[in-house]
């Protein structure tokens, strides 16, 4: 399928060690008139893969926080209109056109909301509290701009309307088991961090209250059962980064 690479549109993507990823993702992008990855200073060959890619501007920059480190990357942008991916996310060839369409007829929305299909490996995730998510990958940057006050799963706030595209973005969020973990860890430790800056306290009855019930809810009343191993793996996991949470959170406080 071809596209009018007159489509103003600059994707953007930051990075940390995606050497599996980056190659299938790139080559990917035809529709883009600026390719951008923001990169924190990989130590495996993302800077290698990505700077094979003519069309690509590979920029490193100090990873401080997820939300500082995509506002400092809508701020290279040349375009108005921004489509974030993260490394482990894939577009349909429908989506794609959907993507280019819309920019190129939109008059009055100023961010758009993706649904996503998540994977375990090869195979579809369908529940596991993962079947209503959405998450902002289009906006017009002079409208929107990611909030300081998150660290992780960063919030987007947008002066204006928002519309949510038909066609699902595919997140391929789960490769293995120590993959998945260490970055729901790596999520877990932020968010401490997030609550420490805020001067919130460690709380012993939440520290194993919070993780039970979020597994619960996802296992349970979230169908994560259907997913059968799948399910359970990935609502423990999710659940953990919780404990994980609160106990950073102790450790920043006992630090004092």
């Amino acid at each position: 399928m071809k596209y009018d690479h007159n489509t103003n549109i600059s994707v953007l993507i930051i990075t940390l060690n995606e050497e599996n990823q980056m190659k299938a993702l790139l080559a990917d992008l035809e529709f883009a008139a600026e390719i951008i990855v923001v990169d924190s200073f990989s130590t495996d060959r993302t800077e290698v893969i990505c700077k094979a890619f003519k069309n690509v501007k590979f920029i490193q920059n100090k990873f401080e926080n997820y939300s500082l480190q995509r506002n400092f990357a809508i701020a290279q942008a040349k375009n108005d209109w921004i489509l974030f991916l993260d490394a482990d996310e894939r577009l349909t060839p429908e989506l794609k056109k959907e993507i280019v369409d819309t920019v190129k007829n939109n008059e009055n929305y100023a961010a758009f909301l993706f649904c996503r299909t998540f994977m375990y490996e090869s195979e579809v995730l369908r529940f596991s509290g993962n079947q209503n998510d959405k998450i902002f990958r289009l906006f017009d940057k002079n409208k929107a701009k990611y909030t300081t006050d998150r660290l992780v799963h960063e919030k987007l706030k947008v002066n204006g309307k928002v519309g949510v595209l038909k066609n699902k973005l595919i997140h391929y969020s789960y490769s293995n088991f120590q993959a998945y973990k260490s970055k729901t860890i790596r999520y877990g430790k932020l968010k401490a961090q997030e609550k420490f800056i805020k001067k919130q306290k460690p709380s012993v009855l939440l520290h194993f209250l919070h993780p039970a019930y979020n597994f619960l809810f996802n296992y349970i009343v979230r169908l994560g059962f259907l997913d059968g191993k799948k399910g359970l793996i990935i609502c423990y996991l999710n659940a953990n980064s919780i404990y994980i949470r609160y106990q950073e959170l102790q450790r920043l406080w006992n630090q004092l």
